[in-house]
């Protein structure tokens, strides 16, 4: 197996090189605390996430799983709606590799999805490993979209047009979400958006040897996160696949999935091989993966063509689901 890389499409190896003044691909357990202070995510704290008074934002405190804390959840509805009636719901999990984040981490891209498409976005707010391992994340994010789909009405939105989206560790709390929805026959959703997800705690693709110590998330990260989500049972034979979708051995009666992820970064070939084994359930699946693009690309490096290529995709896939 080798461990050379695959090249970064030109344009983004240039932005890669102002991104690693800031951000490590290596993450260690000593990291995350640190991490968690940065600078970078105060900032996002403070993003208008009204987009220029295109949304009116609040936050709902809601009921968390049984015996849990409340959660909290990012409510953002247009001002000015296109059509009267009830809007579609994109339901958004944030990144930050279990470890990292909040609910205003990554919802700009959806943010961006509902200015265009006329939706409301949720975005969810759930506890974060060391402190709160498996199950507690996806149980959140299972609450939160409960939540949802019981109050869409009272929050301008449609119960019968919730799409489930979320990048990295949100993608595949996202998967997860999925699973969990078919198995516990919970609130249909229409379709899961799955962009570069973190799927599989084995850590030990051909992609993540590869990306060792390269881009934003390498294999020690990876492994940082998934230990900390998942202890000391990380990687061994009794990994729930509500923790690591990977997992799953049934992948029947999902929603329809779309799939994106770089070429050269860690989750390529776990993500290409869920793509695979939806395929093989005889379920539907869009994959795409973007010639050297490395992990959230189209997030660090909005302005580069691969990024609007990907970005316009998302879109594209969004508005053909809402539209059938």
């Amino acid at each position: 197996m080798t461990s050379v890389p695959p090249p970064f499409d030109p344009e983004l190896a240039a932005a890669l090189e102002l991104v690693r003044e800031v951000v490590s691909p290596v993450l260690t357990p000593e990291d995350i605390e640190t991490v968690r202070r940065s600078e970078g995510l105060r900032q996002l704290a403070e993003t208008d996430l009204t987009l220029d008074g295109a949304f009116e934002v609040t936050d709902r405190a809601v009921p968390g799983p049984a015996g849990a804390p409340e959660i909290s959840l990012l409510v953002c509805r247009p001002t000015a709606p296109p059509v009267p009636g009830p809007l579609p719901v994109i339901y958004h999990v944030h990144g930050g590799g279990m470890v990292l984040g909040t609910n205003r981490v990554g919802v700009d891209a959806p943010l961006a999805w509902a200015r265009e498409l006329g939706a409301v976005v949720v975005s969810v707010e759930y506890r974060l490993a060391p402190e709160h391992p498996h199950p507690a994340p996806v149980e959140d994010v299972y609450a939160g979209l409960l939540w949802t789909a019981e109050h869409a009405r009272e929050i301008g939105g449609d119960p019968e047009r919730i799409v489930i989206a979320g990048a990295s560790a949100g993608g595949g709390l996202t998967a997860a979400l999925a699973l969990l929805l078919r198995d516990r026959q919970g609130p249909p959703v229409i379709g899961q958006m799955l962009m570069c997800p973190m799927l599989d705690d084995r850590n030990d693709t051909p992609s993540g040897h590869q990306m060792q110590g390269l881009g934003v998330w390498d294999r020690t990260a990876n492994e940082t996160g998934w230990t900390a989500l998942l202890g000391e049972a990380r990687g061994g034979p009794a990994v729930s696949p509500y923790a690591a979708p990977a997992r799953a051995t049934d992948l029947t009666g999902l929603p329809p999935a779309f799939l994106d992820v770089g070429s050269a970064e860690t989750f390529r070939d776990e993500t290409v091989s869920y793509a695979s084994r939806i395929w093989q359930a005889a379920g539907v699946a869009e994959l795409h993966v973007w010639p050297g693009g490395f992990h959230g690309f189209d997030g660090f490096a909005p302005q580069a063509s691969l990024s609007r290529s990907a970005r316009e995709a998302h879109l594209d896939w969004l508005r053909r689901l809402l539209a059938h």
